[in-house]
């Protein structure tokens, strides 16, 4: 919701009045403009779908539904990989602003939403939510191919890939294309020879997670 908290205003009176409350101040002043009475008309629409739970925008690529097109735009970007918000600091790119902010608070330290469970402490309300769900075991997420739950939406995404066999993902280096952005990734790393998984115990390095912890093992003599 775009006004939320004590602040808030409550939905009583007529459509007339609820725009007025729902207004900010700069905007009461110039309602009398058309430009701007519809502008605001279309935002206090789409946000009562959100306390209607209409979602009339669905995607035509997995069904999901949602409340206003913004959300839709958003979704879909899961579906193309395009990912237009960059990070100055790194370059990293992201499919919203929402997630690049957060992304920015790994540089600043900033880690505000703390786990009541185990402690560990996230750069946002999303990120804690979906670790509580490895407390919870709880997967909202369910194929409908497979009926497969997953603990979040984007491996419910790459999963489909798997039916579909869509690979939106391509190498610009070699033109390989793979179903999920972190398939593209490791596959890059051959080209750049980039190895990002250091050993601890004895500083040899790895391309992937997988072979660091296979590597592991033999330190602690323990049989996969």
């Amino acid at each position: 919701p775009w006004l939320t908290g004590p602040a808030a205003p409550r939905h009583v009176g007529s459509s007339q009045t609820r725009a007025r409350t729902h207004v900010p101040c700069i905007g009461r002043r110039t309602l009398n403009h058309c430009a701007t009475r519809e502008a605001l008309s279309s935002l206090l629409n789409a946000h009562q779908r959100i306390h209607a739970g209409v979602k009339p925008y669905g995607c035509k690529k997995c069904g999901k539904a949602f409340s206003c097109v913004s959300y839709l735009v958003q979704h879909e970007r899961l579906h193309t990989g395009e990912k237009p918000y960059e990070c100055r600091k790194c370059s990293k790119a992201f499919s919203t602003g929402l997630y690049l902010v957060q992304h920015q608070r790994i540089h600043t330290g900033e880690k505000s939403y703390e786990c009541q469970v185990c402690g560990k402490a996230f750069i946002s309300r999303h990120q804690l939510t979906v670790h509580q769900r490895v407390h919870t075991d709880e997967k909202p997420y369910e194929c409908k191919e497979c009926g497969k739950t997953f603990s979040r939406a984007s491996y419910l995404v790459q999963h489909g890939r798997i039916h579909t066999g869509e690979k939106p993902c391509k190498c610009k280096e070699c033109g390989k294309a793979f179903s999920s952005g972190s398939y593209l990734i490791q596959r890059q790393r051959i080209h750049t020879g980039e190895k990002s998984y250091e050993c601890k115990e004895c500083g040899k390095t790895f391309r992937y997670s997988s072979a660091l912890k296979a590597h592991q093992r033999n330190h602690m003599d323990v049989k996969p």
